[in-house]
């Protein structure tokens, strides 16, 4: 999706988007976070405005080194090191949680995830703050080939060779997974065959999918449940996975209205608290986004905010408070 910053409440976060050239000040954004409940943010990039008005405000940070800088901090030990002193070590009054190395990384940029997920890893120990902060990425829902039923689930072929890496990485370092998943998108481009629109929007009546003991009656479970299937699948156990985005489109494209974004938005924020059929407990997950953004392309890629630049709210929504 573009250059965000996401915010958690409890269990549920929300995406900040900046592609666009009307958004309020950070400051006043921070302050939107904690006035709505939220206690953590991902920035995709070490945001300088953003980093600026975090300190003191009890909010936790995962922070991004984007894919463009993914090559230098591979190649090279002191560069990861230079990264981590300019946009980490640099901010002592920032608590930081994760670091993200790269978001839907694909084709040949996959070379250097590994490389440059164990030289920030690195670079974190040599500075004292190993134990405090994480190293993970971001996959696409595209690396998804089987959604149901979840117990089947597995990622494409060409997304194996770069991902069991990946995940042997994040097994041996104890860090999550991090996975943009959107029913959206499994519902307009039929990922999950012919499911009718209220399984994805939290509104089915009953189970919708049996696998084995498990029913299943909304497909952000099922595709929460089958990214842990495909990654037990690889022979890696132990990785935790965050939804790192999701979200529904409030116009621009087939079943994009405000009623369904504030159905699916309000339905998650109640239930990711629940876990998933196989796995109770709690899914941290993050809404995409906070704001329309105007610089996106035209379509649903600009009506995914919870939010008006302006601070007003797209529609009625509850998160943490």
């Amino acid at each position: 999706m573009g250059s965000t910053t996401c915010a958690g409440a409890a269990s549920v976060g929300v995406c900040y988007g900046m592609s666009a050239n009307n958004l309020p000040p950070a400051t006043t954004v921070v302050g939107m976070l904690r006035d709505n409940g939220f206690n953590s943010v991902r920035l995709y990039a070490p945001d300088s405005e953003a980093l600026a008005a975090l300190p003191g405000t009890g909010i936790g940070v995962i922070v991004g080194a984007p894919n463009y800088v993914l090559p230098e901090l591979a190649a090279s030990a002191s560069a990861a090191a230079a990264w981590v002193r300019a946009n980490i070590a640099a901010h002592p009054d920032v608590s930081f949680r994760y670091i993200t190395v790269g978001n839907e990384v694909a084709g040949s940029d996959t070379q250097y995830l590994v490389p440059a997920m164990e030289n920030v890893h690195g670079a974190l120990a040599a500075a004292g703050l190993g134990d405090a902060v994480k190293v993970t990425t971001a996959i696409s829902q595209a690396t998804i080939a089987v959604h149901v039923p979840p117990s089947a689930g597995e990622f494409a072929g060409e997304s194996k060779p770069f991902l069991l890496p990946v995940l042997q990485f994040l097994e041996r370092t104890g860090a999550p997974l991090l996975a943009n998943l959107y029913p959206y998108f499994a519902y307009t481009y039929k990922a999950a065959g012919d499911m009718d629109v209220s399984f994805m929007l939290f509104t089915a009546p009953g189970t919708v999918v049996q696998d084995g003991e498990y029913g299943y009656q909304n497909m952000f479970d099922a595709s929460v449940d089958a990214v842990h299937a495909a990654v037990e699948r690889l022979g890696v156990s132990g990785v935790d996975v965050v939804v790192s985005e999701t979200g529904w489109p409030s116009a621009g494209g087939e079943e994009a209205s405000v009623d369904n974004a504030r159905t699916y938005n309000q339905n998650l924020v109640s239930h990711v608290g629940k876990g998933t059929p196989r796995r109770p407990g709690k899914v941290e997950t993050y809404v995409f986004s906070m704001f329309n953004e105007n610089l996106k392309e035209a379509g649903v890629e600009q009506n995914w905010g919870l939010f008006y630049p302006t601070t007003d709210k797209v529609y009625p929504i509850t998160f943490g408070r």
